[in-house]
């Protein structure tokens, strides 16, 4: 397990979307405003093996993905996730939010990438609707079907702010999909739930893990050496089990983003 160690480039930069998906869904891509270039270094230098990029920060490389692999080659990682995500439960634009998925998953494929993780499923303003976990499901299954006829493994990362946030939510929308798991330690935390037995209750839909610490107060996310969450009882769990598959270490923003990879690196050598 601890040789199949990444890290997600997307505090190398102000995170957000890209502004012109206020008013065009098919360009509503998660964006990290900085130099990844300049990320893939940080990561490498701090011992890790390779990347997990946001769908805008991949389709900025659209039509010059030589350059992509070569900045990966050169630092020795590989690109190894995607991460995208949707509304989801709305009829009118879902399909276009699946041709922008579509379209970001040939790139993952392209550049060599194993998983493609989705997050979402829009909170309304009132409670959900009859019916929205139905299409949220629906619409998790056609993003599966994308990325399998890519070689590719999609996964769901249940996300504050969105329909899968307590237990009970995420058990509902795994009732609803055959999508795979994408557990992140912090996001499940934060939101009342117990990260090792969420992962316990849905392994086998486990193929990929996001570690990430939290605090409480103020709230942040933190590198996994310090904050509120106890990440032990996941590790030992996942030690357990046999798990196999990769982890990445994701931190959303930091104020030093090379510091944080090089502790949060510094913790699982000295843990794992």
């Amino acid at each position: 397990m601890a040789q199949k160690i990444a890290y997600h480039a997307n505090c190398w930069g102000p995170l957000g979307g890209h502004p012109v998906g206020v008013t065009s869904i098919k360009d509503l891509v998660y964006q990290t405003f900085g130099d990844m270039n300049r990320a893939f270094a940080d990561i490498a230098a701090a011992g890790y093996h390779a990347v997990e990029l946001f769908d805008g920060n991949l389709l900025d490389f659209a039509g010059r993905m030589g350059e992509l692999r070569g900045q990966l080659s050169e630092q020795g990682l590989q690109l190894l996730a995607v991460y995208g995500g949707g509304n989801f439960i709305y009829p009118d634009i879902l399909e276009e939010e699946l041709r922008r998925i579509e379209r970001a998953a040939n790139l993952a494929a392209e550049a060599g990438a194993i998983h493609f993780v989705v997050g979402g499923g829009a909170k309304r303003s009132s409670e959900p609707r009859d019916g929205d976990y139905d299409r949220l499901g629906q619409a998790l299954d056609r993003v599966a079907d994308i990325a399998e006829r890519l070689g590719l493994c999609a996964l769901y990362h249940p996300h504050l702010t969105t329909m899968a946030e307590t237990p009970e939510q995420i058990r509902r929308v795994f009732a609803k999909t055959r999508i795979g798991f994408c557990p992140d330690t912090a996001h499940l935390a934060a939101a009342g739930g117990d990260p090792a037995a969420l992962i316990a209750e849905h392994y086998d839909r486990v193929s990929y893990v996001h570690l990430k610490g939290w605090q409480r107060d103020p709230f942040a996310f933190t590198p996994i050496d310090r904050g509120d969450l106890d990440l032990l009882p996941t590790l030992h769990l996942l030690r357990e089990r046999g798990f196999d598959g990769w982890i990445t270490v994701e931190l959303d923003a930091w104020p030093d983003p090379a510091e944080g990879a090089r502790a949060s690196m510094a913790w699982l050598r000295d843990k794992v």
